[in-house]
């Protein structure tokens, strides 16, 4: 199964190019540079990838050009991994669609286990059958299509905002608190870095709430966490 994994590593820094790609092979899947966003841009028009590691410094095209054409046309999922260290560029990111951001110099074990944990997420995502929708109050979610509707408009939702949806609706009354929502979706031990969490769940609900100004339907219990509103 893992051959036929294929992961577009699009990083203009040759050496850190090929580390990349080396780490890639040694989880067993089939690694693709590309050394600029222009060059980038024609891998991704030309062939289908399970992943795409991605820097954001890039000649030609920008990283966050980049990540707009992808999540714009699919649901690849993307990890980040630039030098940028501002907070503010992590979430504008993140809100961008990113599934995840790695911060340069990086730990080889860290991006093999964050590559792995991304794709079983993905994996999960797309593989998993569940043979109902879900629905509350105006919202449907039709788990063999994998899609939402609110108020009968799809709304297009990041891998990780559809299964922080998913986990609330399948479970519509339980209070679900960060380490839960984190330690179900990321299958990583929590360490109380709530950022990660705060953006997708905040992306959700801009999402929500722009196909239904009038609706409220994830509800914050201070201290607690967060579930469906009633």
């Amino acid at each position: 199964m893992n051959e036929s994994i294929n992961i577009l590593i699009i990083e203009d820094d040759q050496d850190i190019n090929q580390l990349l790609c080396n780490i890639v092979r040694k989880n067993g899947y089939t690694p693709k540079p590309a050394y600029s966003g222009t060059e980038a841009e024609i891998y991704l028009e030309k062939d289908t990838w399970d992943m795409v590691l991605l820097d954001l410094m890039l000649p030609g095209l920008t990283g966050e050009e980049i990540l707009k054409k992808i999540t714009k046309d699919s649901t690849i999922p993307v990890i980040i991994i630039s030098a940028k260290l501002e907070t503010q560029t992590k979430i504008d990111t993140l809100r961008a669609g990113a599934d995840d951001y790695i911060t340069k110099p990086f730990d080889i074990e860290e991006v093999s286990a964050r590559i792995e944990s991304c794709l079983r997420r993905y994996r999960q995502m797309v593989h998993t059958p569940i043979i109902h929708k879900l629905q509350h109050k105006d919202i449907v979610m039709d788990t063999d299509a994998k899609k939402v509707s609110v108020s009968d408009k799809e709304i297009k939702l990041t891998a990780i905002e559809y299964e922080i949806l998913l986990l609330l609706m399948s479970s519509p009354k339980k209070v679900f608190t960060k380490a839960n929502l984190f330690e179900s979706i990321w299958n990583e031990e929590f360490y109380g870095d709530d950022n990660t969490i705060n953006v997708h769940l905040s992306n959700l609900r801009n999402k929500l709430s722009k196909a239904n100004p009038d609706e409220s339907y994830i509800e914050t219990l201070w201290g607690m966490g967060y579930r469906l509103q009633s």
